[in-house]
């Protein structure tokens, strides 16, 4: 790991007497974190600066990575949320049976729908969409 010397640097301070560190040295700084595989509080003891400080400054650039990367937050309808649904697989019929694979969808309130055909789902999908409100997240 290769640190840039600061013995040979005069340290800019502010009025409380915190080290100044410009935005050029903080990338730098966290790009050797990246690079460097110790912990956070190792690499922060290694380069001089306090963990708290250095803390602040990984968290803010993952906030700005994420923001980068995310899509607005328009994009997403308000209030949705992520809902879990639970998926069960029983066991195949027997080979020699007459039976067909179906797929049974339990919804709330008891509802119950049985899809046996491909060409149903098209059915279940007007049917479940003419049940949720559209307002329900999905």
């Amino acid at each position: 790991m290769t640190l840039t010397d600061t013995d040979s640097q005069i340290l800019k301070t502010d009025t409380r007497g915190r080290v100044v560190t410009s935005s050029a040295r903080r990338e730098s700084l966290l790009d050797e974190f990246e690079r460097s595989g110790l912990s956070g509080a190792k690499f922060a003891t290694v380069v001089g600066v306090k963990y708290p400080t250095f803390a602040a400054w990984v968290q803010q650039r993952r906030r700005q990575r994420a923001t980068a990367v995310s899509p607005p937050a328009a994009a997403a309808p308000p209030g949705a949320a992520v809902r879990w649904l639970e998926a069960v697989v029983g066991s195949a019929p027997p080979s020699g049976s007459a039976a067909t694979a179906s797929l049974i969808l339990h919804l709330p309130g008891g509802t119950r729908i049985e899809i046996a055909h491909a060409g149903h789902v098209p059915l279940a999908v007007a049917l479940l969409r003419a049940l949720t409100p559209a307002t329900a997240p999905c």
